[in-house]
């Protein structure tokens, strides 16, 4: 391949792991170059994260060169020829050349190759079939420096024969398209992905999941959330993904209160489902417990939140359902009335407020102080949540022996069975 030019060594490209990894490779007469995100990351300026690397060298060379130099070699992906090299502790993923022999719209069958260009040829994107030289000499066989730098996600060849290829490709298009696309999209990609769609159910819930959060993790995935439906891609994706106005006001309104990026709470935002309709996309998408838990929280929560709360019911609703729910929840409530033109903005600048200063708060009695006052079996929980109930609404002010009170009056009073 003739160069595309040269870029200024990196700092990832100089650390002692990396050039560890690449100095065995070269060392076994193999030539080596970083490929895929971490070129495309480092011409845009942005942080690098995973090294990846292709080499001209077959799995067993690469597996012989690694463990010569002393470094770990992990056979990650054998039939694809991919070796996870681990060098001071970091995994560098090295992928012999390779061209497809077969393809069934999500696997391939792949053949090696020492052919750099045809390794190009079956990649994604363009900016993704860049190639770096351990000098800083970048390789370019598809295009894809002038892509990146225009801002541009583009299929390497024909976008419907990438898709037949892979399907999953499309979740990849619209979440390329949020990370580093700019208006306008690429109208032969968009055609593409719209024909594709009814092929999105075969992928499994854990790639759908990986891609839609990751997607969603971007700094505004309004734009490519909004072509997603454009191109009907969610009634095969995401079916309950009706409220895409909901989930733009939520941006918006994370920009405005300083809100970190969660990908829950704008996947929420976006879906129309109550607690029945969370758990099964909770399960669709194979979340965690901790995940499904907090998608169904925030669908179905426990109490009503909106924007003109009185203090007690603000009260109630802080210590029931404690700070960082309640302003996920006013978050979503403040989004929707904002999609709907209605909004009380102040209200909900202060239930935000209010969330983010609030620490939780103990009940200063328990059981035992019922039983020692003659209660048993169901009463004894029924009297507390009496007293526990005015304790909130006196704003949590009352101390034990004030409660303590409150229950013998209680109790007196016959307000327990």
């Amino acid at each position: 391949m003739t160069p595309a030019g040269k870029i200024p060594l990196q700092e990832w490209m100089t650390r002692p792991a990396t050039l560890a990894v690449m100095a065995a490779l070269k060392g076994a007469g193999a030539t080596a170059r970083f490929v895929g995100g971490c070129v495309r990351d480092a011409l845009l300026g942005r942080a690098v994260g995973d090294i990846d690397i292709a080499t001209d060298a077959g799995p067993d060379a690469v597996i012989a060169a690694v463990q010569a130099a002393g470094l770990k070699a992990v056979p990650t992906g054998l039939a694809h020829g991919t070796i996870t090299a681990v060098s001071d502790g970091r995994p560098f993923e090295i992928t012999t050349l390779r061209h497809d022999v077969e393809t069934d719209g999500r696997h391939a069958r792949v053949a090696f190759t020492d052919d750099w260009a045809a390794d190009a040829a079956r990649r994604d994107f363009t900016m993704n079939a860049l190639f770096l030289g351990t000098d800083g000499t970048l390789y370019d066989p598809c295009g894809g420096l002038k892509d990146a730098k225009a801002g541009r996600v583009r299929f390497v060849g024909e976008p419907a024969k990438r898709l037949d290829e892979d399907v999953l490709r499309l979740l990849r298009y619209f979440r390329f398209f949020a990370h580093y696309d700019r208006l306008p999209a690429d109208q032969a990609a968009l055609t593409a992905c719209r024909a594709a769609a009814p092929r999105l159910p075969s992928l499994s819930g854990e790639r759908v999941r990986q891609e839609l959060l990751k997607l969603l993790a971007a700094p505004d995935p309004g734009a490519a959330c909004s072509l997603m439906a454009e191109a009907e891609i969610f009634p095969h994706l995401l079916p309950e993904a009706t409220a895409l106005k909901r989930l733009i006001a939520l941006l918006a309104l994370e920009r405005r209160s300083g809100a970190r990026r969660d990908p829950l709470l704008r996947l929420s935002a976006l879906i129309e489902v109550g607690q029945v309709g969370a758990e099964q996309v909770a399960t669709r998408l194979r979340l965690s417990n901790m995940e499904k838990n907090r998608l169904v929280a925030l669908a179905a929560p426990e109490l009503p939140i909106f924007g003109d709360l009185t203090g007690s019911m603000r009260n109630l609703i802080l210590y029931r359902m404690g700070g960082p729910l309640t302003r996920d929840l006013a978050l979503l409530a403040w989004a929707g009335e904002t999609a709907k033109g209605d909004a009380d903005n102040q209200a909900y600048v202060r239930l935000i407020a209010a969330a983010d200063c609030w620490r939780p708060k103990l009940f200063p009695l328990r059981g035992d102080d019922a039983l020692k006052l003659g209660l048993a079996g169901a009463a004894i929980g029924q009297a507390l949540a009496a007293v526990e109930d005015w304790w909130i609404e006196q704003g949590f002010a009352p101390d034990r022996e004030a409660c303590l009170a409150r229950l013998r009056d209680t109790i007196e009073r016959g307000e327990t069975p």
